[in-house]
């Protein structure tokens, strides 16, 4: 659908139905669509993605590696397409419209989408290329088909109804389905090919996954990875969207959504960490009441890092102190810290190469009600590409080889 803009989900669906009876005559016939039609539907997907999807003998098709990788891929994204549809029309009190997926074009789809990321119809006219008229009777007819509004003017901008959040969410996993499915092919063209996008949270930025990074480019060099920052809320919207492929990062417990799964792969200890010349530092064995003295740097409330902090001064019996600086910057805050006598939470490697260079330090351990699972965040459903396993696996085996071979730079502080 991206990559391939054109790809129509009837001529899909007939990759699908041939696939499945083995028959150009018997997929006629269940799609209501002409053998001659249907033919040059096949071969009109085939010329667009550059592989033959059928060996054609006289007894019937059966499908080429080609064509059982993108088959699978088609199967997906209709069923997604098929979810969306019918979950707009069950929000609206509307019965269910039979095969929604065959009368939803892929057309309509690309246009709520265009429209939706843009905020108007003119500034997705320019980015498409479509006229406006077009983009309008393509959205307006999206709407009488589901019957239900799915774009609302607000001032200058159209913005998506209830039900349109609805739909576009499965329309972009429809789409992530056939990006995979285009990468699946080009991967039999040039092995290794293919894309991975992987969103990172702090602490994997700091040290884990600029290994994988590199040991993954090494073992595959016609991949690309697309490596994506963020907040929490923000990254899972997109991993939920199929915008993303995997999340990697703190752990939520519970899982805030449904249809997410997550793998822890190590515990992390945050401490506490100060410039070099901090004051504390030449108080061994100071009271944990002193951390009150000093202004701290944390993360907005709703981060987990946050709820650990305040939970931290309150198993001491202690209100945790104001903050004048809210801040989830690694980058800032550690650039804070080496101007004043901040304090904060970090784990060791966030800071790794600051305390190598003898400029930020570990002022105390934080406690063992602080650590907390890192792991990896997918969606429940997700079906991931050979090149995608690979790097996850990847991922998994750094990820191992640095928990059994990491080795603290101190011991742990006990307060007076």
């Amino acid at each position: 659908m991206a990559k391939h803009p054109q790809l129509n989900l009837r001529h899909l669906e007939a990759i699908v139905t041939a696939g499945r009876l083995g028959s150009i005559s018997g997929a006629s016939e269940a799609i209501h669509l002409s053998q001659p039609a249907l033919t040059q539907a096949i071969g009109r997907v085939e010329a667009q993605l550059g592989h033959l999807l059928f060996d054609r003998q006289p007894s019937g098709v059966s499908p080429t590696e080609a064509g059982r990788l993108i088959t699978a891929r088609i199967e997906r994204a209709l069923a997604y397409v098929a979810r969306g549809g019918q979950a707009v029309r069950r929000g609206a009190r509307l019965p269910p419209l039979p095969h929604i997926e065959r009368r939803i074009t892929a057309g309509q789809l690309r246009a709520l989408i265009s429209v939706d990321r843009a905020g108007s119809f003119a500034l997705a006219s320019k980015r498409t290329g479509l006229s406006e008229p077009a983009l309008h009777r393509a959205c307006r007819d999206l709407e009488q088909l589901l019957g239900v509004p799915l774009l609302v003017r607000q001032g200058r901008t159209v913005q998506p109804t209830a039900a349109a959040v609805i739909l576009l969410r499965f329309a972009r996993l429809a789409q992530a389905e056939m990006e995979a499915g285009i990468d699946e092919l080009e991967a039999l063209r040039s092995e290794g090919a293919g894309r991975v996008t992987v969103g990172t949270m702090p602490l994997a930025r700091a040290i884990l996954l600029p290994q994988a990074l590199a040991r993954f480019a090494r073992a595959y060099p016609m991949a690309s990875v697309n490596v994506v920052e963020g907040p929490y809320a923000e990254l899972l919207a997109r991993l939920r969207e199929g915008e993303m492929d995997l999340l990697i990062g703190a752990m939520r417990n519970p899982p805030p959504v449904k249809d997410i799964a997550q793998e822890p792969l190590f515990i992390d200890d945050p401490v506490i960490v100060g410039r070099a010349g901090h004051p504390l530092l030449a108080e061994p064995g100071f009271p944990f009441s002193r951390l009150l003295d000093f202004p701290w740097v944390i993360p907005a409330t709703g981060a987990p890092v946050r709820y650990r902090w305040e939970e931290m001064f309150k198993d001491h019996g202690l209100e945790p102190p104001r903050l004048r600086i809210e801040c989830g910057s690694v980058l800032v805050v550690r650039g804070l810290m080496l101007e004043d006598d901040w304090l904060t939470l970090m784990s060791r490697d966030q800071f790794l190469f600051e305390r190598r260079a003898g400029l930020l330090k570990e002022i105390a351990g934080a406690g063992p009600s602080l650590r907390r699972q890192i792991g990896l965040t997918v969606r429940d459903d997700w079906r991931p590409t050979q090149l995608q396993t690979a790097f996850v696996d990847n991922f998994r085996t750094v990820c191992v080889e640095w928990t059994s071979g990491k080795a603290m730079d101190s011991e742990p502080f006990r307060y007076a």
